[in-house]
Formats: C-alpha cells, sequence, structure tokens
C-alpha cells in the first residue's frame, strides 16, 4: 500500500474522527468537557485543543462547561449544562497507571447514571486485575457510557472486559490540523520520556552531539500570564462557564506553542512519546520513533498514524539516532 501524504492522512483521521463523534453532538444542547489537563506535558494540551478544533470546526459549538479535576463542580454541570453529553478528556490514562484520572472517571459515571457519557479516545491499560473489576463494575452500573479507544488491543481489551459500546478513533490531537514549525536548528532532537512510562535507562552521553529533552518542563509565570490574558478576553460576558474555559484554553495553546517550538528545533527527531510523533506528523517533520512502557505507541501507529514515510518504527535508539541522522542530512537546505 502506497504511503500518504501528511495532508492524506490528517485529513482522513479528522474524518475517521467526525464518524466516530458525530452522533453525540446536537445543534439544541450544551455539552460538558471535564478533566482538563493542567499539567505541563505538551500532549495533552494538544489533545484538548484538538477537541475544541473538532468542536468548533465540524459543530461551531465550544463546551458549555469544562472543569480540572480539583474544580469539579457537580451543581455548576447541573446549573450550566442541565442536558447534553458529558465528554471526559482523552488521552492514555485509562486504567491504573494514573490512578487519580480513573478514580474520577469512575466517580462521574456514579454521580451522573442517568447522562451520556462519553470518554474521548483513549488508551487502555492496567497491571491490576482487581482494579479492572472495580472499573468494570462502574462502568456496568451506568449503562449509557461510550468509550473510545485509540488503538486495537485497546477496543479488544474493553470489549472483553466492560459492559459499554466500545469504539476505535483516533486521538483527537490530528483536529488541530496541519501545523507550521519554526526552523529547525540543529539536526537532530531526542526528545524522550522521563516519568513513569519510560522504558529502562540509557547512557546519552554516547550521543553528545543531540540535545535530548522531554517537554514537560515549563514557565509557570507564562502559564499564569496565558490564563490572565484568557480570562481577560471574556470579562465583558461576566459567564464564569466562559471564563473558565477561556483561562484553561489559553493555558492549553501556550503550552503547545511551547511544545511545537521545542520540537521544530530538530530537523529530524527521536522520540518515546505518542504526542511528540502525533506533532511531528502536524509540523511534517520526520522522526524515528520508539516505544513506551506498554507499547502505547506503536498499538496506535497500527490503527491509525503508521502510514507515512514520516515516521520510522526505530528497534533500539541507535538504530533510531542512525535513521534521524541519514534523514537530518538528506533534507537539510
Amino acid at each position: 500500500m502506497p504511503s500518504l501524504s501528511r495532508s492524506e492522512l490528517i485529513r482522513k483521521l479528522q474524518d475517521k474522527t467526525n464518524d466516530c463523534l458525530k452522533e453525540f453532538i446536537r445543534p439544541d444542547e450544551p455539552l460538558a468537557i471535564l478533566d482538563f489537563p493542567d499539567i505541563k506535558n505538551c500532549g495533552d494540551s494538544a489533545i484538548w485543543l484538538g477537541e475544541i478544533a473538532y468542536l468548533k470546526n465540524r459543530h461551531g459549538k465550544i463546551p458549555s462547561y469544562v472543569s480540572r479535576i480539583e474544580d469539579f463542580s457537580e451543581s455548576e454541570l447541573k446549573r450550566v449544562a442541565p442536558t447534553g453529553p458529558i465528554f471526559i478528556h482523552g488521552g492514555g490514562n485509562f486504567g491504573d497507571i494514573w490512578v487519580s484520572h480513573q478514580d474520577f472517571r469512575e466517580r462521574i459515571l456514579d454521580m451522573f447514571p442517568d447522562r451520556q457519557i462519553i470518554q474521548f479516545p483513549q488508551s487502555i491499560h492496567y497491571k491490576s486485575e482487581q482494579r479492572i473489576l472495580e472499573s468494570a463494575r462502574a462502568i456496568g452500573r451506568h449503562k449509557n457510557f461510550v468509550l473510545l479507544v485509540r488503538d486495537e488491543e485497546s477496543l479488544h481489551f474493553s470489549q472483553k472486559h466492560f459492559d459499554c459500546r466500545v469504539q476505535l478513533c483516533p486521538d483527537m490531537a490530528f483536529c488541530i490540523g496541519e501545523v507550521t514549525p519554526d526552523a529547525p536548528q540543529f539536526p537532530v532532537l531526542a526528545m524522550l520520556r522521563q516519568d513513569k512510562e519510560q522504558v529502562g535507562t540509557v547512557d546519552y552521553s554516547i550521543y553528545p552531539e543531540i540535545p535530548k529533552e522531554d517537554w514537560i518542563t515549563e514557565s509557570r509565570r507564562k502559564v499564569r500570564i496565558a490564563k490572565a490574558l484568557g480570562a481577560a478576553s471574556a470579562l465583558l460576558r461576566l459567564r464564569p462557564s466562559e471564563l473558565a474555559f477561556r483561562k484553561l484554553d489559553a493555558a492549553a495553546q501556550n503550552r503547545f506553542n511551547r511544545g511545537i517550538r521545542q520540537i521544530s528545533r530538530g530537523r529530524a527527531i527521536v522520540t518515546d512519546r505518542l504526542h511528540v510523533h502525533i506533532c511531528s506528523l502536524l509540523i511534517g517533520r520526520p522522526h524515528a520513533v520508539l516505544d513506551n512502557s506498554y507499547g502505547k505507541i506503536q498499538r496506535f501507529m497500527n490503527a491509525f498514524s503508521g502510514g507515512t514515510d514520516l515516521s520510522y518504527r526505530a528497534t533500539s535508539l541507535d538504530d533510531g539516532v542512525a535513521w534521524a541522522k541519514a534523514q537530518a542530512a538528506a533534507n537539510q537546505t
């Protein structure tokens, strides 16, 4: 099968996403999105911006209610969005690696038994059989939960363990569309995890010429300024729900812009982060892909994003670096 161009792949995945979601969004109903990712990881902000871009571009809507885990208000959600679907932010936290998100998700299922709840696309991973059973009970009690997943393994797992509608859907970040990168500053950039999903340890001193970074550090001051500016744009309306949305959306845009600036610096990239892979596709940069601790990236590429010459499935860090160096040399202008 011939490889797809970047534009063709992005359009294909956007259309697939719309096929999955369009039935849940109605022009005469409000909607809510919960578990806003107010964290340093740029990938989560890319997912959020894709969720909002999808709603705006395909349906001309923005959410009536948004919240982080820590400032969620049941009464406020019911006040501003008394009907309509409740969406939960997508990503890779469905399971028992990032337990606070799973605890919150299951609490929402119990809190709103009569509302349709749609999980934006997730990767599923559990280590504990007991936690699988707990999640299955929460989902089984609800009866109107829709679980969208980002890979075939998550699909089969969920169909086996959970009594709900499960559907394969691309990551929401593709709904951002193509992004113009900054000019590269050096041949190869290594964007590698520094959290609980990283695989082993590597002596990076053997690559002294290659910057090794992650994108989970940020300037708190710049994020606070972004939130303040976002809030200022909504002051005339004096609606708390609009104010919350503008603040959080501005923070996500700030983090995403930071991530794009960071990865743009490499003419070619080596990564074990799913959203460095996705954002590299959005900016059109060649990149070698390793994997995280439980195979999330390869699973996603098998389902959706592997059909382009921009990405290379590396067998090791050495293999990925060698490929990236060759791509950087070939693309040097």
